[in-house]
């Protein structure tokens, strides 16, 4: 329960302070755009936790404004040593103020004053008018305020804890009393402002100082009083002293243009902190503030009739259309004969992937109709027609996933025009709000039911009214065409891939669990051996004893609770010791099983005997897509037993055979169009092995010279600068020097110009703009190019370098993709498109099929676009997808 002293309280909070604190404490943090945000989140969360915890009647912000005259007229030097603020951190006031406003907590600035002067003369305010105030500050100047009507709250431990001052907490503290603190600083100075007090004169002299002497001034009038060392101190700099405590002494006349009832808080304006949050990509908070709203419909005005209760509590009403309930035939028909009628309608669908439709909302342009039990018959129906009918043009949001729900029924999509998940991923793939409820805040400032009667009714209506704003958005950035061409088609692509499904064999599977547990087992046994004890391989803190301690081997890296044993640290000492190769495989082994083997094993469909992989559309920054549920993208191939797992994965039926379409050095085929250099297009053109010509340009042999360890070196240099390698890394992939891998890069940049040229101009066109596109125009944003640390900026550059790479390589990929969907689907073959690999795509293929399968792959893969060098596709064909093998 509060204590008493609460009632009516002023909250006082010293705004700079307070920011500098959050952004010291939170990590680097940012928008995706590249707005710097940490200071503003941190100091919001301390602003709403005290919020919470004080309940306060009145709340002021007091900031600094423009240079301390009074001070700096006083001592030139005052804060001279002190740092600028950092850019990243000066740009987040706005911001920061932009939260309070939305808060509707006022702001106190005066021109040649600090926040603790504002704040001395706001607590002076609020003694006069006999309330009781609490300043939350980090600095520790604000004690010497603490009186019978005003306490402190300083932040301990960056922004997460606090310690409450009163007179008795700061004499326990100091021995004096909170008067006395301007005399204590008087005495030994404040390095951090600048105030020189007496030199030699630290915390514990001055205190003893003045438990004898009650201020500066008695010291310095009773110098003769001292012992000689101190005597000849004070005598010396004894006006320094007097001076230094009117430095560091609380201003509090200061001529504020605000009374104390302005700082009445009536509570945040809810919808515009919503759309702050929003804007700036606090999701938690989002989050936290949209639970709590939570259907409350009850005003602003409303609450304050009922008494003064300022608590935190939304005033927001959730957002809210009237519908059309549809119930029985006639009201599915009158539905129906709209949607014909009006061409054009949005949904939003309810249900499971296995059970398909429970309930449906259907938006037109004035109408809203609502199907609570789409297990009617004509109900269900009548959503079944308006999907399948090309004359209605269909929204959603998350198409693909809707596609899924009319799956159980025989249900499909056929005219799909908009999806404001996908427009929202293109207008800026890192941003995390996709979400529908996200985009009603920040496009219409709407607050989305989470639950309840409208969820559906709201979400398909929303979907409707973002069709016309996110489009225009694409237009303005020049990828409405990309929208339509690639990502909304795809998006039903992957919907059929994903309910097609890999067929697995779990009898090979079985067989591989039985042998991988026997190596397993085969591999501890032998660890143990060479460790002479039995001891928990999967242990850290077991392993690391008998690695570093037994056995001796040399401590790389450590943790917070002893011995790293990561992969990075067992790779390291891969050589120093026999043990090490061993446990080395027996992690590999032990991950194999669990999370393929087993991990496979989990997740077959028992109904159709295949795992349905999820193709995410909407995660990476380049474009690419990702798989999980499992993750069919990431079985490993560079050791033989990781590529043995691809053994379960065969036809559907035993005629059949899996094709593997893969594209060949696409990537590099890429660069070779987009840096327009010669010697790479030359070397396309012609067929040659590009790793063994570039072997030949960098190392100065001929071709039929070129040794297999020289290609390989080559090949990684290839692939290396297409990710922006650093000497550093090349020396470590290829295990050469530092010099020499400089030597290789330098090499490969004076051969080709081209491609140098591409990387210089990409990053700077991408400092410019800050953004870098793809072939079709697919952008990445890229706030890491203006970070202030070195690293993380390396990392931009690396990224600006590679995705229009990745990025254009992963657009021809999808448009091959619904090119050769479309061609299934026209010639009505029976073959499926089952997985995506990246550059690499799998068919389950029925034998009659073979030769036609063949022909289209190479045709719709190989000329999904024109680039200055050929695409090229290796097909081959096998009983499953490890044993697929050139013909």
């Amino acid at each position: 329960m509060l204590n008493k002293m609460y009632r009516d309280l002023f909250l006082i909070i010293d705004g700079n302070s307070l920011a500098h604190r959050a952004y010291h404490a939170i990590p680097a943090l940012s928008t995706s755009r590249g707005v710097a945000t940490n200071a503003v989140y941190g100091f919001t969360n301390m602003l709403l936790k005290v919020l919470a915890d004080l309940r306060p009647q009145l709340v002021t912000v007091a900031f600094d404004k423009g240079p301390v005259t009074f001070r700096i007229s006083e001592f030139s030097d005052y804060k001279a040593h002190r740092k600028a603020t950092p850019d990243d951190l000066r740009s987040q006031f706005p911001l920061l103020k932009e939260v309070l406003r939305a808060m509707r907590i006022p702001m106190v600035e005066v021109e040649g004053y600090e926040a603790d002067d504002i704040i001395g003369a706001m607590t002076r305010l609020a003694e006069n008018s006999g309330r009781k105030s609490i300043v939350l500050s980090g600095d520790r100047d604000t004690l010497q305020l603490v009186s019978p009507h005003t306490r402190v709250l300083l932040t301990k431990k960056g922004i997460t804890e606090t310690e409450e001052y009163d007179e008795h907490k700061v004499f326990e503290r100091y021995g004096i009393t909170p008067s006395a603190l301007i005399d204590l600083k008087g005495l030994m100075g404040d390095a951090s402002d600048n105030i020189p007090g007496i030199p030699g004169v630290g915390e514990k002299t001055a205190l003893v100082l003045l438990k004898d002497f009650n201020s500066v001034e008695e010291v310095v009038a009773r110098a003769e009083d001292l012992p000689s060392r101190l005597r000849q101190k004070v005598a010396e700099y004894g006006e320094q002293a007097l001076m230094s405590k009117k430095l560091a002494t609380i201003e509090r006349e200061v001529p504020l243009d605000i009374n104390i009832d302005s700082c009445i808080w009536p509570g945040p304006d809810y919808p515009e902190l919503l759309s702050v949050f929003s804007r700036l990509e606090f999701k938690t908070l989002v989050r936290k503030i949209m639970s709590s709203a939570g259907g409350q419909e009850e005003s602003a005005k409303s609450k304050a009739r009922k008494g003064k209760d300022h608590s935190p509590g939304p005033d927001v009403a959730t957002y809210h259309v009237d519908c059309l309930c549809v119930t029985d035939d006639a009201g599915a028909e009158e539905l129906l004969e709209e949607a014909e009628k009006e061409g054009r309608v949005a949904l939003a669908l309810a249900g499971d992937r296995k059970e398909g439709l429970a309930a449906a909302a259907v938006a037109m342009a004035d109408k809203v109709y609502y199907l609570p039990d789409t297990g009617k018959a004509r109900l269900l129906g009548v959503i079944l027609e308006i999907c399948s009918n090309p004359r209605i043009e269909v929204m959603g949001h998350d198409i693909k996933n809707q596609a899924w729900l009319l799956h159980p029924h025989g249900g499909r999509l056929v005219n799909v025009t908009f999806d404001p998940m996908l427009a929202a991923y293109l207008l800026n793939p890192a941003s995390p709000n996709q979400g529908l409820a996200d985009l009603a805040l920040e496009c219409l400032g709407i607050v989305l039911p989470l639950e309840g009667n409208d969820y559906l009714t709201t979400r398909a209506h929303t979907t409707a009214r973002l069709a016309g704003i996110l489009t225009d958005k694409l237009i303005g950035q020049d990828s409405l065409g990309l929208f339509r061409d690639v990502e909304l088609p795809l998006a039903l692509v992957l919907a059929g891939m994903e309910i097609a499904g890999v067929t697995v064999n779990p009898a090979i599977l079985e067989s591989m669990a039985v042998d991988l547990e026997a190596q397993i087992e085969s591999a501890a046994e032998q660890i143990h051996g060479l460790a002479g004890e039995d001891f928990n391989i999967n242990s850290t803190r077991q392993l690391g004893v008998i690695l570093f301690e037994k056995l001796g081997l040399p401590v790389i890296k450590r943790t917070k609770t002893g011995y790293s044993t990561d992969a990075g640290v067992l790779e390291e000492l891969a050589g120093a010791h026999p043990i090490m190769p061993l446990i080395l495989e027996y992690r590999s082994l032990v991950k194999l099983k669990s999370t393929y083997v087993d991990g496979l094993r989990a997740i077959i469909n028992p109904d159709t005997g295949r795992i349905h992989t999820t193709f995410h559309q909407t995660v990476t920054a380049t474009g690419r897509l990702s798989s999980a549920e499992p993750n069919l993208q990431n079985i490993p191939i560079r050791l033989e037993q990781g590529r043995r797992i691809r053994k379960v994965f065969v036809p559907r039926d035993e005629e059949n055979l899996i094709l593997s379409a893969d594209y060949s050095q696409i990537e590099l085929r890429v660069l070779a169009h987009m840096a327009g250099d010669d010697i790479l297009i030359e070397a396309f053109k012609e067929g040659q092995d590009i790793h063994t010509r570039t072997a030949s340009e960098v190392f100065g042999v001929p071709l039929d010279q070129v040794t297999g360890e020289l290609r390989n070196r080559a090949k990684a240099v290839n692939f290396g600068i297409v990710y922006g390698i650093s000497d550093f890394g090349l020396s470590r992939d290829i295990r050469v020097s530092r010099a020499e891998a400089r030597r290789y890069i330098e090499s490969y940049f004076n051969r080709y110009r081209g491609v140098k040229n591409y990387i210089d101009n990409t990053i700077a066109e991408a400092r410019d703009k800050g953004y870098v596109t793809t072939l079709l125009n697919r952008r990445r944003y890229l706030p890491d190019l203006f970070s202030s640390n070195r690293i993380t900026r390396n990392f931009g550059e690396r990224a600006a370098i590679n995705t229009p790479i990745q990025g254009s390589a992963a657009d021809i990929i999808k448009l091959a993709m619904i090119r050769l969907q479309k061609e299934l689907d026209g010639r009505s073959l029976k073959a499926k498109m089952v997985l995506q690999v990246h550059d690499e795509l799998i068919f389950d293929v029925p034998a009659g099929e073979i030769q036609e399968m063949r022909r289209l792959v190479r045709e719709c893969m190989e000329n999904a676009v024109q680039l200055k060098v050929p695409l090229v596709v290796d097909i081959k064909m096998g009983p499953s997808w490890y044993d697929v093998k050139k013909t």
